[in-house]
This record gives C-alpha cells, sequence and structure tokens, in this order.
C-alpha cells in the first residue's frame, strides 16, 4: 500500500520513522512519501519536504510567515492528490496538518492522526474538526481518552507513548567515554535544553546560560538542536567558549545531574531518564497574550511532566517568572538531596502512568487492519 506522512519537527520525524519501520513489519509492500526529515528518509521513501522548512512558531511568526505557510499548504495538497495514497498520516504538528486534514477527507482519502493536537490545553474548538475529517485519532497519554471519549463523544486509540520505546530501551552510554570525547571534564552535568525553533532558542539560552557563574562546581552543556549549526548558538550568546553537543541530547541526559528545559516533550523525555529539571518558557509578548487567552481556564500545569501526573512534580518557570533570580532559587532546589529523592519517586509513578512501550507498532497494526478490512 502507499502512504503519505506529514511531520513538520525534529520529533515528529523521529516518531514517524518509527511508524514507518512498524508499518514495514506488517506490510513488507509498503511504499512512503513524507513531509519530514532525515530519520524518515533513512527507512526508505521520498522526502517532499524537510520539516526545517516549517519551523515556525507562536502565533505573530505563523502570521508574519502566512504567505510562505500558504504556499506549502498548496504544494502538500497537490502533491497528495497527485500520489493518491492508500492513506494519509498526519503525525503531530497540528497547525498545518489540520489545515490539509479538510482537503484529504474531501477526495476520499482515509486519515489517521498519530499523536493528538493538544485540544484539551488550548483551542478546544478544534476537536469539531478532529471528528468531522479524522478517521481515526491516536493518542499518547492516559488522561486523552477520556478526555475525548466521556467529554466529546469521540472514540480514540490510547497507544502508549512513544518516548517509552526511544528512552526505556536504548543502551547505557558508556560516561567516561562520553565525557573524554566531548572534552566535558568530572564536575556534575547540569543540561541546558533551550528548544529546536529559533524564537524559543533566543528567548531561553541567555538565561540558562548565567547559571554558569552562579554554580561553578557543576558543567553546564547546551544539547544543540539537530537543525541548528553551534554558530546560531554563538550568535544568540555573543560567544563560542561554551560547552555545546549537538544532536546527543538523549546520551547527555543520560549522564546528567539536572537540567533546565524548555517547555514542551523535552520535560517528559527528561523525566524519563530520571533526571530533576526546572522547566521554563518564555515566548514574544503577543504570542503569549494570545495564548493565555486560548487556554482553557481549568488547565493548571504547563509542563507534559506535571500534566499527565496531574500534581506538581517540577516547577515551571513561566514568561516573565523566567528571570536569572528565580532560576538560580530553582535551581538550588533541585540540587539537594532531599528534594532530589522526592522528585525520584514521582518520576516513578509518572512512568506507570504512561503505559506500556510500544506505541508505534499498535498504531500499524491498528491503521493497516483498518485499511485492509475497510472499516471506519
Amino acid at each position: 500500500m502507499k502512504y503519505y506522512l506529514i511531520a513538520g519537527e525534529a520529533s515528529g520525524d523521529l516518531h514517524a520513522s518509527n511508524l514507518m519501520k512498524s508499518i514495514l513489519k506488517e506490510d513488507a509492500n509498503a511504499t512512503f512519501r513524507f513531509w519530514g526529515g532525515e530519520l524518515m528518509e533513512a527507512v526508505g521513501g521520498t522526502l517532499v519536504t524537510h520539516y526545517k522548512k516549517l519551523a515556525f512558531m507562536g502565533f505573530y511568526e505563523v502570521l508574519k510567515n502566512l504567505t510562505t505557510l500558504s504556499k506549502y499548504i498548496k504544494q502538500c495538497k497537490t502533491d497528495i492528490k497527485s500520489y493518491n495514497p492508500d492513506v494519509v498520516l498526519f503525525v503531530d504538528y497540528s497547525g498545518f496538518n489540520l489545515r490539509i486534514a479538510p482537503f484529504v477527507k474531501e477526495i476520499g482519502i482515509p486519515t489517521h492522526f498519530y499523536i493528538a493536537p493538544k485540544v484539551w490545553a488550548w483551542n478546544e474548538k478544534r476537536v469539531k474538526k478532529l471528528k468531522k475529517y479524522i478517521d481515526h485519532l491516536y493518542v499518547i497519554f492516559p488522561f486523552e481518552k477520556a478526555y475525548f471519549e466521556k467529554k466529546h463523544d469521540y472514540n480514540v486509540h490510547f497507544v502508549g507513548n512513544p518516548l517509552q520505546d526511544e528512552i526505556l530501551k536504548r543502551p547505557v552510554v558508556d560516561e567516561k567515554a562520553f565525557r573524554k570525547k566531548h572534552q566535558l571534564g568530572e564536575k556534575p552535568i547540569i543540561a541546558l535544553l533551550p528548544g529546536s525553533r529559533s524564537q524559543e532558542i533566543n528567548k531561553m539560552l541567555p538565561i540558562m546560560t548565567k547559571m554558569e557563574l552562579e554554580f561553578p562546581n557543576y558543567t553546564f552543556v547546551v544539547a544543540g538542536s539537530p537543525n541548528r549549526e553551534k554558530t546560531f548558538y554563538d550568535s544568540i550568546l555573543k560567544r563560542d567558549n561554551f560547552q555545546f553537543i549537538s544532536n546527543k541530547t538523549y546520551d547527555l541526559l543520560s549522564i546528567s545531574y539536572a537540567a533546565i528545559v524548555t517547555s514542551g516533550t523535552a520535560t517528559l523525555e527528561t523525566a524519563l531518564f530520571k533526571i530533576p529539571q526546572v522547566v521554563c518558557y518564555k515566548t514574544s509578548g503577543i504570542t503569549y497574550h494570545i495564548a493565555k487567552s486560548l487556554v482553557l481556564s481549568e488547565l493548571k500545569y504547563i509542563s507534559l511532566v506535571n500534566l499527565v501526573a496531574d500534581k506538581k512534580i517540577v516547577t515551571e518557570l513561566i514568561q516573565h517568572d523566567f528571570n536569572a533570580e528565580r532560576l538560580k532559587l530553582e535551581l538550588s532546589k533541585i540540587l539537594q538531596t532531599t528534594h532530589r529523592t522526592k522528585i525520584f519517586e514521582n518520576y516513578l509513578e509518572l512512568e506507570n502512568k504512561l503505559g506500556h512501550d510500544g506505541a508505534s507498532n499498535k498504531v500499524a497494526q491498528i491503521l493497516i487492519n483498518t485499511l485492509r478490512t475497510g472499516s471506519k
């Protein structure tokens, strides 16, 4: 069968590539055409557009690039129609994918959405669009199934969290060799994860790196995004004498003592590595105020760690609270033994809530079964 996949960022490229591998186990003759990145390309198939070209973030930023975005949407629709796949698989990246879904549904191609949009957090009206245009929705958090089915009468598939597969089964990193290769010395490491989008990194990194002077007994290491060169980080910090490791975030986390993390999937990844963290987020004033007006009032947290746990496990420093003074205070806390012990206990509970591994295999099995049987 012919599969068309759309992933719009690095995490989507990762999860989509694993899904493609799982599909091949069930359908050896599968052929792929996709929007994504190198990981998907390595599995096989045709890359139409790289996700780096789609890296728009925030309301203001999207508005600035509206003409470019419209061009890509038109290109994507034309390409899908020309390829005429048996199914279109949307992988996360809801802002773009939910603009494509109505067209795909209209021309009669089955639609499957892996990693549901976070409609439980903001812009809940998108649920109507999902119900109308998405034949099968795959959710990765346990609370999402109850949210969609009980609140919105929308049957969805809970398949577990794909991060379980990526992190819990990884081989152990040789810390001594890793430190030697990257010249990290012997001090405990504090990982800095400033995000992957340029707007995020510009806002987050300068404040994060101020902690180097406050905690001289630790080595601070910037986790570079695979789609960013080190010169990009140099231009933000106006210097090049900082520890930097590109595209090795998981290896870095596995040997870290603590982390400062931009809110997003990385907070959950850090938790699964059992690394105490301070979660931070800051964006442009316009984007923040628009987002705040759209976020559901009952939402108590912003980080996935606290949301899944349904309680405060990690501290969140958002917008104006994210400053050097507050960050120093909160980082000091997670370096203390008693505080760390409590975090570790909460992380174990969190892991149990996320469900079992094998998310990609479950999606592939459900997907192919529905295609072969023609069921809705």
